[in-house]
């Protein structure tokens, strides 16, 4: 532990989130073996993803006229998705079922879905571009929401559509299960060569790669937590 009196506001220590890009899909499967999450698909036109989690609430228990014990509930991870549009694979995580091309109904089965995102974190010397967050969110199940359509008019915007979501969180070795991994770019971890390089394994295997020469593309899928702790070593 540094001894010495603590000194505030250091210069580059002004930290930040903001923004998010990169929004990938990774609905279930609903047939086959293997993993259990189909290959990520591109979310465009994703506005925001609010983090909320709930629960965890304190329970007290007195006794000897004194607060005797505190017991917390457990932690319910959940939030809200907004975007100007969704992909199509979504539509079944959405509760929608294609009857014929061009033909769909609702109030279908809700497939649960994984989504990975990334955040910028900046601070006062580097501004947006210090580092980004990747946000991976597990088995998530979206809830029916609200559409309003409205007549075009002299001030036109674009629909904007959002769906709340709860989770059911998945094992992680040695710890208990949860719901959201974040992965900081800037963290010590990945700073030399060896991190960066693990670092890209993990980014290629959520975003999938290109082929290059003589190396296959890889498909984007999702990572577990286990598998992202294996990929660092």
């Amino acid at each position: 532990m540094a001894i010495g009196k603590l000194v505030w506001d250091k210069e580059g220590e002004h930290f930040y989130e903001t923004g998010i890009s990169k929004g990938v899909l990774y609905p279930r499967k609903t047939s086959g073996t293997g993993t259990a999450w189909d290959d990520g698909v591109a979310w465009n036109g994703l506005i925001s993803v609010s983090e909320s989690p709930e629960g965890a609430d304190e329970e007290a228990f007195y006794a000897d006229n004194i607060k005797y014990l505190a017991l917390r509930g457990v932690e319910d991870f959940g939030g809200s998705i907004s975007a100007y549009q969704s992909p199509v694979e979504f539509d079944a995580c959405d509760g929608t079922t294609a009857l014929l091309p061009g033909v769909s109904i609702g109030q279908q089965t809700r497939l649960p879905f994984c989504l990975a995102y990334v955040t910028q974190k900046g601070n006062d010397l580097d501004g947006n571009d210090h580092g980004y967050i990747i946000h991976i969110i597990y088995n998530a199940t979206a809830s029916p929401s609200e559409r309003e359509y409205q007549t075009i008019n002299d001030s036109p915007e674009p629909q904007e559509l959002s769906w709340d979501f709860t989770t059911t969180p998945i094992p992680v070795k040695g710890h208990k299960n949860t719901a959201i991994v974040k992965i900081d770019s800037t963290a010590s971890t990945f700073q030399d060569v060896s991190g960066k390089a693990q670092l890209k394994k993990i980014e290629d295997a959520l975003f999938g790669t290109d082929p290059d020469g003589n190396v296959e593309g890889t498909v984007p899928h999702v990572l577990t937590p286990d598998e992202i702790i294996a990929l660092i070593g």
